[in-house]
């Protein structure tokens, strides 16, 4: 069996929205935890467990942060996570994966496809180390996240899509 555990200190799970229309508001979550678990190095047998806290949203701007863990949004204090958790994982290439499963956001959970790149394993001093490049998108207003504003030539203030761009880096964690 092995296991993979999420190196935070070398991840990064970020999210960028259309503001105004025109521009891109990028952010992220500063608080989070995941694994990877299979019994060998297949990866399509693997299970893949992650979850943020919803209050460790970043977006480099405090008043918007604090809306974003409002009940307008996130609304941290009731749904203090998000959790994802994989059904299945298809090999499209030696790298390249389809990874679907189950996001949990808001109180609501949703099926959602994510692609993931393989990086490779590299061993260290400090065991083996593996990482991926993972993107999707998600409409927010699946998940209960509806706030919006009206813009006076059209649109709207935010848009519903939300695009996930994730780095993450795994270490191997050794079996006893």
């Amino acid at each position: 069996m092995n296991k993979w555990i999420i190196d935070g200190a070398h991840s990064e799970i970020g999210f960028k929205v259309k503001h105004l229309m025109v521009s891109t508001v990028r952010g992220q979550f500063t608080k989070f935890e995941g694994s990877v678990i299979s019994p060998d190095d297949d990866l399509t047998k693997a299970e893949i467990n992650f979850s943020a806290e919803t209050s460790s949203i970043n977006t480099n701007n405090e008043m918007r942060d604090g809306h974003l863990k409002s009940p307008d949004f996130f609304n941290a204090a009731e749904f203090p996570t998000m959790t994802f958790k994989s059904t299945k994982i298809t090999k499209k290439d030696d790298s390249d994966f389809i990874v679907a499963g189950e996001l949990n956001m808001h109180g609501i959970t949703k099926e959602i496809t994510f692609e993931a790149v393989f990086n490779g394993i590299t061993n260290t001093d400090k065991g083996r180390i593996m990482g991926f490049e993972i993107s999707g998108s998600l409409n927010r207003k699946d998940f209960g996240l509806t706030w919006n504003a009206p813009v006076e030539k059209g649109g709207v203030l935010v848009s519903l899509e939300v695009k996930l761009d994730i780095n993450a880096e795994l270490k191997e964690e050794k079996q006893k």
